[in-house]
């Protein structure tokens, strides 16, 4: 039995809290929340404990596992101590809006001989995994070119894009890890722009809502990454990759699959409304790996250095939008 200590009751926390509580051989212990009432709310849904203190988890020797859903400002700092504590983690994206100080989690998780698994979810995503073991099977033959297409229903409250970092760090960080996953390749050179187009409010944050980035790799390859803080009718999330025999391309998922045609025309349900209902499954998915590669000591899917590596991007990208040019990486 693993007993594991939750960091945040929030709405990604909520997600993790069902799934840890749902799985066989693992035990929600503790939650951790800075809301009392959220903690208190949260840890009695799933008959866990609300931690007194931080040093209080990290302290009992009984917590195996410590799953960090709280503030991005706080994944690092959560991570070295856990760490230290010689517990294992799973953490949300992203690692730390440095890489600097992601780089040092890496280290610290590196010296202390834990496990350390990042929670870039859409690598679990049943649609995009067929297509990436497709891919890999040959069936389009040799990778060329990746267009990715991400768009939100809507963009966070203001005081939320203050400090997430920006829309390449909070929102694309997605986006370059899948550019790294399905391509299996390293960006060299990187060109980003971007517009506010739906909310002053934004600009006045000083972020942007609507981005464009072009990707060249090691091997050649190209990746065109398109995104808005708002779509109208939905959650839009689909990539297609275009190879020497083929195309290998994946949709929106909708709540039901039903069409309706009549003499006024054909008609169908929007793609789901927001990530919690998209990627329901991959979250489901992606803890259930993590406690199996505990277990079996494989590799996981996704580590810190996959963190560090798209936060690498997300930065080279912001770089290229403030000044206009592109960025070569080494």
């Amino acid at each position: 039995m693993k007993r594991v200590a939750l960091f945040g009751a929030g709405r990604i926390g909520r997600i993790h809290a069902a799934n840890l509580a749902a799985l066989p051989g693992v035990e929600l212990a503790l939650v951790s929340d800075p809301m009392a009432d959220a903690a208190r709310e949260l840890a009695g849904r799933h008959g866990a404990q609300v931690a007194s203190s931080i040093d209080a988890v990290f302290a009992d020797a009984s917590i195996d596992v410590v799953a960090i859903a709280s503030p991005t400002t706080t994944h690092s700092e959560l991570i070295t101590r856990a760490a230290a504590a010689r517990k294992h983690i799973f953490c949300e994206k992203p690692v730390d809006l440095s890489v600097d100080r992601a780089q040092a989690c890496a280290r610290a998780v590196a010296e202390a001989g834990v496990a350390c698994m990042i929670g870039f979810q859409r690598r679990f995503d049943p649609t995009f995994n067929a297509a990436k073991e497709r891919l890999d099977a040959g069936e389009i033959g040799t990778p060329e070119m990746l267009v990715i297409t991400s768009r939100d229903p809507g963009a966070p409250p203001v005081d939320y894009i203050r400090q997430s970092g920006g829309i390449f760090r909070d929102m694309l960080i997605h986006d370059f890890d899948v550019f790294r996953w399905i391509l299996g390749d390293e960006a060299v050179w990187l060109s980003a722009t971007g517009s506010c187009l739906t909310d002053p409010a934004i600009a006045e944050a000083g972020d942007v809502d609507s981005t464009a980035v072009t990707i060249r790799t090691k091997q050649g390859r190209l990746c065109q990454i398109n995104t808005t803080r708002r779509a109208a009718y939905g959650y839009d999330q689909r990539f297609e990759v275009l190879g020497s025999k083929g195309l290998l391309a994946c949709g929106n998922h909708k709540p039901t699959e039903v069409t309706l045609a009549t003499s006024a025309g054909t008609s169908h349900d929007n793609p789901e409304h927001f990530f919690l209902q998209r990627y329901r499954e991959a979250y489901r998915l992606e803890v259930t790996h993590f406690f199996e590669r505990l277990q079996d000591g494989k590799p996981f899917r996704t580590t810190v250095e996959d963190g560090v590596a798209a936060q690498r991007l997300a930065d080279a990208a912001a770089e290229s939008m403030r000044t206009g040019q592109p960025v070569r990486l080494g």
